[in-house]
């Protein structure tokens, strides 16, 4: 059965604003209900390196696939835009690296992420960001407001992806750069992504890589291009896409052996840069 874009759209947001209730981490240094190399595995995978996660509240968490903000160059004095800012991991970071006369907004359609992301914010003395709830097909942003957008995992979530870029194109300033970490296909069967729970888990609404290059140029887009890529085998397939972040056992995962097989060597994690002309 093929599931409507408002289908997709609620079960994410109900997913998502559970996971975060439960308190799960992967990148706590003691996450719950993890062993105790389950955090090091993801935050090996998604790029975080210990300074990034130096200082940060115990309530920061990730279910991203690769840390976008040790690739941006973002000056001070710069705003940067943080689709699906989640629980603020990258917020922050991005916060921290535009400096005290630059701005950090985060965009997120999840309640308890937002709520979540506001604690961090105050815990973390961050004052110079924001959260605003909003879906990214319609974000709730001006014109040419900000210099760079970011994302984490999330426009692969989106059942209107061409709606998500053009939006990102006119919330950008001339000469404003993009780039987003995101999962994208590898010959996927069109019969593999019916599967909801696949959805949220952020592989059965992964487009091809030459798609996914081709939403950006489409949107206007010029020096698209993908910078870093790593293509997902079942042990860190399994650390991707359950909230458990590969630390938990079977019966305690989002997403089942049996579908992180089926979909292993057919998704891989990448970093797609691109800059709006002006």
């Amino acid at each position: 059965m093929k599931h409507d874009k408002n289908e997709i759209k609620k079960a994410v947001r109900e997913h998502y604003g559970a996971a975060i209730q439960r308190g799960g981490s992967c990148c706590e240094p003691t996450p719950i209900n993890l062993d105790p190399d389950a955090a090091g595995r993801f935050v090996e995978l998604a790029g975080y390196s210990p300074d990034d996660l130096a200082n940060m509240p115990d309530d920061v968490t990730s279910f991203g696939c690769g840390n976008p903000v040790n690739f941006i160059e973002a000056e001070l004095g710069q705003t940067v835009l943080d689709l699906g800012s989640g629980a603020g991991l990258d917020l922050i970071l991005a916060a921290r690296k535009v400096g005290e006369t630059g701005k950090a907004i985060g965009l997120d359609m999840t309640p308890e992420m937002i709520e979540t992301c506001l604690k961090n914010l105050d815990a973390a003395g961050i004052e110079n960001a924001e959260v605003r709830q909003g879906e990214m097909e319609n974000m709730p942003v001006e014109d040419n407001e900000v210099d760079w957008i970011i994302s984490n995992c999330v426009i692969n979530l989106s059942p209107e992806k061409e709606k998500v870029f053009a939006e990102a194109y006119r919330v950008l300033k001339p000469g404003g750069r993009m780039l987003v970490s995101d999962i994208v296909s590898l010959d996927l069967p069109d019969a593999y992504r019916n599967d909801l729970l696949a959805w949220v888990g952020c592989i059965a609404g992964a487009v091809d890589e030459a798609d996914y290059i081709k939403l950006a140029e489409n949107a206007g887009f010029v020096d698209v291009k993908v910078i870093d890529k790593m293509v997902y085998q079942p042990d860190s397939l399994a650390t991707l896409a359950n909230d458990c972040c590969g630390g938990c056992g079977a019966s305690d995962r989002s997403i089942d052996q049996a579908v992180i097989d089926r979909y292993a060597g057919k998704v891989a994690s990448v970093k797609l840069s691109a800059r709006k002309p002006g």
